[in-house]
This record gives C-alpha cells, sequence and structure tokens, in this order.
C-alpha cells in the first residue's frame, strides 16, 4: 500500500518533536519492561560487595574452626594454651571496665609518642632537605636508632624517664621517628622539575620553595608514614609496658600469663588489635580530608 507523502511528512515531524522532547535515558539504565510503572533507580547493597562479603566469610569461618577446636587437634594444643573464643569474650565481658581503662591509657601513650616521634621526623626530614651536607648524616642516624630492638631501647628509657608515661611516650617516639623521616625526605626531594624551575623564575626564595611546593608535595608521604606509624606506636607502647609499668595493656598481658589466666592475656591481645584498627582507621580519614586534591584520594 502506498503512504501519502503529506502522511509521512507529518509523522516524521512529530516523531522528531516526540524525540527532542523525551528524557534521554542513561547509556548504563536499562528499559523498564513495563512501561507504565517508572522503574525505581537501582542501589547496589553494601553488603553484597565482595570485598566486605569474602573477609566476613573467612573471620567467622576462622572463629567456627577455632570454637570447634580444629586448630586445637591440628596442632595438638590443650584450652589453656590456646583459649576458645568463647572463654575469651567472657573474659573481656567479667573485665570490660578495667580493660577499657587500660586500652585508653596503653592508646594515649601510643599517640602521643607518635605525635612526638613524627614531629621530629618530619622536622629531620625538613634539615636534610635544606642542608644537604650537614642534615643527610641525620638520616642515617635515624635509620641506625630504628634497627635497635624495642627490648633493648625499654630499659634504657626507664631508666631515663622513670616508669610513667613518659617513658613508653620516648619508646614509640624512638621506633616511630625513622619511618617519619625517610618518607617525608622522599617527598620534599622527589618534586617535579618544571616546578621547581618555575618557582625559580619567580625568584622565590628556599623558604617559599618550602613552603609552596616542597611541604606540599611531600603530604601523601607523610600521611604514608603516619599510616605506619599507627600500628608501630601500638607494638612499642605495649612492648614497653613489659618492663616497668603498673598500668596498660602489656603490663595485663604479661601478669595475665604470669599467673595463667589466659583468656584475660587473649583479651589484651584483641583490644590491643582493635585499637590499632582504629587508630590507622582514624589517621586514614585524615588524609582523606587533608589531601582530597591528590589523585590517590579521587578514586
Amino acid at each position: 500500500m502506498e503512504s501519502s507523502p503529506v502522511r509521512d511528512a507529518t509523522f516524521i515531524a512529530s516523531a522528531g518533536k516526540e524525540a527532542d522532547s523525551a528524557p534521554i535515558p542513561a547509556a548504563n539504565n536499562r528499559i523498564s519492561s513495563d512501561p507504565g510503572r517508572p522503574e525505581s533507580p537501582r542501589r547496589p547493597l553494601r553488603w553484597l560487595n565482595p570485598g566486605i562479603i569474602l573477609p566476613l566469610f573467612a573471620g567467622v569461618l576462622f572463629l567456627l574452626l577455632w570454637e570447634y577446636q580444629v586448630f586445637h587437634r591440628i596442632f595438638d594444643l590443650k584450652k589453656y594454651q590456646l583459649p576458645l573464643p568463647s572463654a575469651i569474650a567472657e573474659a573481656m565481658r567479667d573485665n570490660f571496665s578495667l580493660l577499657l581503662s587500660y586500652t585508653g591509657y596503653t592508646l594515649t601513650e601510643a599517640v602521643l609518642g607518635m605525635l612526638i616521634g613524627s614531629a621530629c621526623g618530619f622536622l629531620i626530614a625538613l634539615a636534610a632537605t635544606a642542608w644537604p651536607r650537614w642534615g643527610g648524616g641525620s638520616l642515617t642516624m635515624v635509620a641506625a636508632l630504628n634497627a635497635v630492638p624495642i627490648v633493648a631501647l625499654a630499659p634504657i628509657m626507664n631508666l631515663w624517664f622513670g616508669d610513667g608515661i613518659g617513658s613508653r611516650a620516648a619508646i614509640v617516639t624512638a621506633t616511630t621517628m625513622a619511618a617519619m623521616a625517610i618518607n617525608a625526605y622522599k617527598g620534599m626531594a622527589a618534586v617535579d622539575p618544571l616546578a621547581l624551575d618555575l618557582m625559580h623564575s619567580y625568584a622565590a626564595g628556599k623558604p617559599a620553595v618550602f613552603r609552596y611546593l616542597r611541604i606540599q608535595n611531600s603530604l601523601p608521604y607523610v600521611f604514608t608514614a603516619l599510616k605506619i606509624n599507627a600500628t608501630a606506636s601500638m607494638i612499642g607502647a605495649i612492648v614497653g609496658e613489659f618492663f616497668f609499668s603498673s598500668r596498660g595493656l602489656g603490663y595485663l598481658l604479661s601478669n595475665s600469663i604470669k599467673v595463667a589466666k589466659m583468656p584475660l592475656g587473649w583479651s589484651c591481645i584483641v583490644l590491643a588489635a582493635i585499637a590499632g584498627v582504629i587508630f590507622y582507621l582514624v589517621v586514614e580519614r585524615l588524609e582523606k580530608a587533608f589531601i582530597k586534591w591528590h589523585p590517590s584520594q579521587r578514586a
């Protein structure tokens, strides 16, 4: 059947008008099977993310194997050597206020020591970058100090600063200084040569170059060092409490093992791990807030 040219022209014109006025669906959206019902936007369930489901499943499976003594049979362990998770949870419930107080004490030592150590490490990196001839050797000295085991530093620091919180903070300071100094120095030294030439073309002095270029460039490296130090500081504080201390998770862990209260000792380990993870997440959140301009934070 032949169609009228006038009718075809009218149809094409009306179709084009409707196409212009109709909303353009997104490329990734599917067309709804029911044209009369508006399709609700699909929101992916956060808990179905494999990055969360798989570690959660592995953790639950590990606890179940532990609770049903599979590890005891494999490694020929007794319950007093490896207490069950239910016994550890019961010890945490019975000593909750004591554990919470000691966790806060250890965390205070870790945070105080890490802040002092990181500040000292950053100043050493500044000196090594500004005066390479005189300050470069300080990086070697900090690396040598970091190579000394904590068990060797702890008695010395207790002798110098007493058995209070200062000695553990000093231990943490010594163990966290090197990571900050080396990372910050790398960030200050690895600047873009073109940006440095541009600063020099503007007759910028050394303070201006540091303020607007080198320190800005070192911030991602600084936060990397802080994340390393967040967990290392907890280790330093707990090990320092093994020797001379009357409070803290390390002190309670040492005493619990001596009197064979293993569930309480494992409670200290669990809380130390939780505190370390929380400390790390706080530093990571600060990183996202302070260097949101960096490409690593845009993913």
